[in-house]
C-alpha cells in the first residue's frame, strides 16, 4: 500500500548573519512535525534551505570586504551545519544560488508574464532593505528626532524611485480573499488568519517585482531584460517548488508531494507567503500550498533578542550548555501554538530537570533496572491484568495516539508533549501504589506483572517522545530491544507489546540531570 505523501518546509534563511536560537527553533518545530509524520507512516518530504540573493546580502558583503557569492557560501555554509548540529531530518537543504532555482525562478517569471501580469513601470515608494519590502505610508512610524521612517517591525523605510517590472498584484484581491474564506485553514493560526484578511480587504497595489542593474545586479536576472534583476522575494518563494523540481511538473516529485501541506515561517513575513505567493501561484497555473504556520519570536529572559542588547543565543552555545535533546523538548514545550515564547535559563533547567531527568528519565531507569536485578535481565512474565494495569496500559495505546494526532497537526506541540507526560507521572503514582520492592518479598508473581506493566508504558512513551527526543527515545527502546522495525506509531497497541523473555541490556540514564550552577556559569561566560 502506498503511503500517504506530506511536504513540509521552512522558511529559507537569510544570509545576512549568523544562525541564532529563532533559527534553530523553526527549524525544530519543522523537523518534529516532519518526523512525527515519518512514525505515522507518511511519505515525507522536507526541505530547509537558504535565501542569498537581494540588496540586504550585497550591501552585507561588501561592508565585509567580500564579494556577495563569497559571503552568501561563507554564511549558508553556517546554516547547513546548524541543521547537522540540531538532528534536522531535512531531505533536502536548497540554496537559491543554486542552477535548479535559478531555471524554477526564471520558470515561473515567464509563467507569470505569459498570463498578462507583468508589465514594466517606475515605482516610487518607501522601502526597507533589511526586510526586502515595500510599505505604505501609513503604515510606517515618522522619529520626529531622526526624521526616519520606521516599518511595523522596527526597521528603517528609505523612499526610491526607479524603473521596475510590476506583478498585477490588485487584480488578485477578490481571489484572494475568496480563497481564505473557502479554505479557513489556510493561515494558522486564527490571529495571522485575521491580520491577513484585513490587510488584504484593504486593497491591494501593483507589487514591484524587480530591481534595475544599476542599483542591484546580485540576484537572478530577469528572463529576456538584461537590465533587471528579480525581486528577491519572487526569487525566494519559488525556492518551494524548485524543492519538487519545478519546472518539471511531470517529475514524480512534484507531481508527489505538490502542493506542500505546511509552509513553516516566522509571523514577520506572513504576508510574502499569504498574499504574494498564493497570487504567484495563482497566475502560473499551479496550487496553492494548503496551509501557511506562522510561529512565534523567542524571548531572552523577557527581552527580544537583539545583537545590541547582548542577549542572542546561538545554537552550538545552547547545544553546548543544555544537550540537544534537552532543548528540542524544552522549546516544543514552553512555546504555545503560534504564539511568541520565552526563553530564559532558570525556566530551561527547572523544566529539563524535572521533566526529562526526573520525569521519564528516571521512570526508565529505574524499573529497567528493577527487571535487569530481579527478572534475570529478561522482560519478565506476567499474571492476569488488574483494572488498575489495564488502565495504565490503555493509556499509553489508542488514546495516546489518538492525541498526538489530533494537536500534532495543529503544531499544539505543548499540549502533545503534556499528553505524554501525564502517562510518565501516571506510572511512578502506579509504581508508588504497586510497591513493586515489597511485592518482591510478599508476592514475587504480581512484582512481575507490575515490572511487565511499566516496561509496557515505557516502550509507548519511548515510541511516542522520538519525534521530540528521537537519540534519547531510541536509547530507551534499545535497553528493551525494541526492533526498528517496530517503532512506528502504528505499534503503539497491545498487538506489539513486549514479550516475556525477551533480553533487555543493562540500563542507564538518557537525560543526566543538568546541575544549575555549573550551566549558570557557563551561560555567562
Amino acid at each position: 500500500m502506498a503511503k500517504t505523501p506530506f511536504y513540509i518546509t521552512t522558511a529559507i534563511s537569510y544570509v545576512n548573519g549568523s544562525p541564532h536560537l529563532g533559527h534553530a527553533y523553526e527549524a525544530i518545530l519543522t523537523d518534529v512535525m516532519a518526523r512525527f509524520k515519518r512514525l505515522d507512516g507518511y511519505d515525507v518530504m522536507f526541505l530547509t534551505g537558504t535565501d542569498e540573493h537581494g540588496e540586504k546580502v550585497a550591501k552585507t558583503a561588501e561592508q565585509n570586504g567580500m564579494k556577495p557569492k563569497e559571503f552568501a557560501d561563507k554564511n549558508a555554509a553556517e546554516f547547513q551545519a546548524m541543521t547537522k548540529l540540531l538532528g534536522i531530518s531535512n531531505d533536502d537543504f536548497i540554496r537559491t544560488t543554486e542552477e535548479r532555482h535559478h531555471i524554477a525562478s526564471q520558470a515561473i517569471w515567464k509563467r507569470l508574464q505569459d498570463n498578462g501580469d507583468i508589465y514594466l513601470g517606475k515605482y516610487k515608494g518607501w522601502y526597507s532593505i533589511r526586510e526586502e519590502g515595500y510599505f505604505t505610508e501609513d503604515e510606517l512610524t515618522k522619529i520626529p528626532e531622526t526624521g526616519e521612517y520606521l516599518t511595523p517591525n522596527g526597521t528603517e523605510a528609505k523612499w526610491v524611485e526607479e524603473e521596475s517590472y510590476f506583478f498585477k498584484l490588485s487584480e488578485y484581491t477578490d481571489k484572494l480573499l475568496t480563497y481564505y474564506e473557502d479554505h479557513p485553514e489556510f493561515i494558522q493560526p486564527e490571529s495571522r488568519r485575521n491580520e491577513i484578511i484585513s490587510f488584504v480587504k484593504g486593497g491591494l497595489k501593483d507589487l514591484s517585482i524587480s530591481r534595475h542593474k544599476d542599483r542591484l545586479n546580485w540576484g537572478i536576472p530577469v528572463p529576456e531584460d538584461k537590465n533587471h534583476i528579480m525581486y528577491v522575494w519572487l526569487d525566494a518563494l519559488t525556492n518551494y517548488i524548485t524543492g519538487v523540481n519545478f519546472p518539471d511538473e511531470s517529475s514524480e516529485n512534484f507531481k508527489k508531494f505538490w502542493p506542500a501541506d505546511y509552509h513553516v515561517i516566522g509571523k514577520d513575513i506572513i504576508r510574502f507567503h499569504a498574499v504574494y505567493w498564493p497570487a504567484f501561484l495563482i497566475s502560473a497555473g499551479l496550487d496553492i500550498p494548503k496551509t501557511i504556520f506562522a510561529h512565534g519570536f523567542i524571548n531572552v529572559q523577557g527581552q527580544k533578542m537583539s545583537k545590541s542588547v547582548g542577549n542572542v543565543l546561538s545554537p552550538i552555545d545552547m547545544i553546548d550548555t543544555y544537550g540537544l535533546e534537552q532543548i528540542r523538548y524544552f522549546l516544543m514545550r514552553e512555546i504555545s501554538h503560534g504564539q511568541d515564547g520565552n526563553f530564559s535559563h532558570e525556566q530551561a533547567i527547572e523544566r529539563m530537570n524535572a521533566d526529562l531527568a526526573n520525569g521519564i528519565g528516571n521512570l526508565a531507569q529505574r524499573t529497567l533496572s528493577m527487571i535487569y536485578k530481579n527478572c534475570n535481565s529478561q522482560i519478565p512474565e506476567h499474571g492476569e491484568f488488574t483494572e488498575q494495569d489495564n488502565a495504565l496500559m490503555n493509556q499509553g495505546y489508542e488514546k495516546l495516539l489518538e492525541s498526538l494526532r489530533q494537536h500534532t497537526d495543529k503544531f499544539e506541540y505543548n499540549i502533545v508533549i503534556e499528553s505524554i507526560m501525564s502517562l510518565a507521572r501516571n506510572a511512578d503514582k502506579y509504581i508508588d501504589t504497586q510497591a513493586p520492592w515489597i511485592l518482591k518479598k510478599e508476592d514475587p508473581k504480581r512484582m512481575e506483572t507490575v515490572l511487565y506493566v511499566l516496561s509496557e508504558v515505557i516502550r509507548c512513551i519511548a515510541i511516542s517522545i522520538q519525534f521530540i527526543t528521537p537519540d534519547a527515545a531510541g536509547k530507551i527502546l534499545d535497553q528493551i530491544n525494541v526492533s526498528e522495525s517496530n517503532r512506528l506509531f502504528k505499534h503503539l497497541s497491545a498487538d506489539y507489546s513486549l514479550k516475556a523473555g525477551t533480553n533487555i541490556n543493562k540500563p542507564y540514564g538518557v537525560f543526566p540531570r543538568i546541575v544549575e550552577d555549573e550551566q549558570m556559569q557557563k551561560v555567562s561566560e
